[in-house]
């Protein structure tokens, strides 16, 4: 039985919205049906030109009542001061609805995130996110140690045991690296087996 699969991303100038796709491919080769599907901006319009935020995006704007249609979530967002940025908690909090009825208790959930820098709080932006997700009842899954590319210090990575991630430098000129993309694929791909086995 394969799991439905949403990837749901708030990406201000795009490195999480590739590794949306990167992981949404891995939940496919995991055997998922997968949608991926953005939250709309709030960002006052003037600012996000001035910041130079991505105007075009592939991915179609969800509601909150979307994500009772999936057996698993995958949550990608930006960082900002260490936590998820304020479009996808906006979203969140509009999932009151959801939480009433306990439509998301067992699906599972996980998350990956860009930030800035090495130290731009990737980790508490993640573990940050579980709070909602466990509100909700969702099963929490993260990036193991199985992926293995998370290993070592050869090269600059993101992401860790909790989840994906990718840094874009200072000024945003940094996309997610092969390996970066990787592990957002493996992500993508071990939910993906973990929620059919659930589904079942």
């Amino acid at each position: 039985m394969s799991a439905k699969v949403l990837v749901l991303y708030y990406s201000s100038w795009g490195h999480v919205e590739a590794m949306a796709y990167a992981a949404a491919e891995g939940a496919k080769a995991g055997g998922a049906q997968v949608d991926v599907m953005r939250v709309p901006d709030i960002t006052d319009p003037a600012a996000a030109a001035a910041m130079h935020f991505k105007k075009e995006h592939k991915a179609a704007i969800a509601k909150p009542d979307d994500l009772a249609n999936y057996d698993a979530v995958i949550f990608g967002s930006s960082t900002r001061y260490g936590m998820m940025a304020s479009p996808m908690k906006h979203f969140l909090d509009q999932t009151g609805g959801l939480w009433m009825k306990g439509a998301l208790v067992g699906k599972v959930g996980s998350v990956f995130t860009a930030s800035a820098t090495q130290h731009g709080g990737q980790e508490s932006s993640i573990l940050s996110f579980h709070t909602s997700l466990l509100h909700h009842g969702m099963v929490i899954v993260g990036l193991p140690y199985a992926y293995q590319g998370q290993m070592g210090v050869d090269e600059i990575r993101g992401g860790s045991p909790y989840g994906a991630g990718t840094m874009a430098g200072g000024d945003g000129s940094r996309m997610p690296s092969k390996q970066e993309l990787e592990a957002a694929h493996f992500q993508g791909e071990h939910v993906a087996k973990i929620a059919a086995k659930l589904a079942k």
